[in-house]
């Protein structure tokens, strides 16, 4: 048990700094309240009436969000099999490309489809 001591530890001040943050901050806060503020949107834009049902989002939304968690697994492949690199060998680098073939396919359906283009 000894060596998870600082684990639990950081568990606690960070849970502790967070609840003392959501705490603190109303007392502390600034409290100039006006119409705006109270408005559901503070961009200046009046909203567009929805849908009673929710409105229909378009495919390239879906698209660069599938993109954006492609590359992020991708990251977070290459990190680890660049620290191992010499002893993963050439099995490793052969791994590695096709997985970044992979990625490359996957980049090159959403730029085919037109995800990447915002009109």
């Amino acid at each position: 048990m000894n060596p998870y001591v600082p684990i639990v530890g950081l568990l606690i001040l960070g849970a502790l700094f967070a609840l003392f943050s959501v705490s603190i901050a109303p007392i502390v806060g600034p409290k100039r309240f006006n119409r705006a503020k109270l408005d559901a949107y503070e961009c200046g834009i009046e909203p567009a009436p929805q849908p009673i049902g929710g409105g229909r989002f378009p495919v390239k939304f879906y698209l660069t969000a599938m993109l954006f968690i492609i590359f992020d697994i991708e990251t977070i492949f290459l990190y680890p099999w660049a620290v191992s690199f010499d002893a993963l060998g050439l099995f490793g680098f052969v791994e590695m490309v096709l997985f970044i073939l992979t990625v490359f396919i996957a980049y090159a359906y959403v730029w085919r489809r037109g995800g990447l283009n915002w009109d």
